[in-house]
């Protein structure tokens, strides 16, 4: 085989494209949060976050940007049908929703200096700015 030595991608064709392709987004809410969508189709609705994907800064909501998917019958006895699934929604799109007041707030991070617990003396905590009330992870 031969080498691609004048090639201008030829050393670093492999580490570019897989540096990239690890790269993850960090995001304002997770999994279980429960969020309300400020722009497009579905403004206005409230859901829980089912799954969060880091790679594209999306978030799959409970009940919103519902989309029609044809499903084939993989068996004799299985009925094909329209089956409605929600779709991802970018996480800009969106906002957490305050536990306390339930009305929408950005978040804040703040360092829980607790005393109880001597192994973590330092915890991080999403803060509401709004209120000023810690926001717990769901986990």
């Amino acid at each position: 085989m031969r080498v691609l030595k004048y090639r201008k991608t030829a050393g670093k064709r492999l580490h570019a494209r897989h540096a990239i392709n690890s790269k993850r987004m960090h995001l304002h809410v997770s999994k279980g949060d429960t969020v309300r969508v400020m722009r497009g189709e579905d403004k206005g609705k409230e859901g829980k976050v089912l799954r969060v994907y880091l790679k594209t800064g999306r978030i799959l909501i409970e009940g919103v940007n519902l989309v029609k998917m044809h499903r084939k019958a993989r068996t004799a006895e299985e009925q094909s049908g329209i089956r409605e699934a929600p779709a991802p929604v970018h996480a800009s799109n969106v906002m957490l929703l305050d536990p306390k007041s339930g009305e929408p707030t950005r978040t804040r991070a703040r360092f829980d200096t607790d005393t109880t617990h001597v192994e973590r003396r330092r915890t991080k905590e999403r803060v509401s700015v709004k209120h000023g009330e810690p926001i717990p992870r769901v986990r």
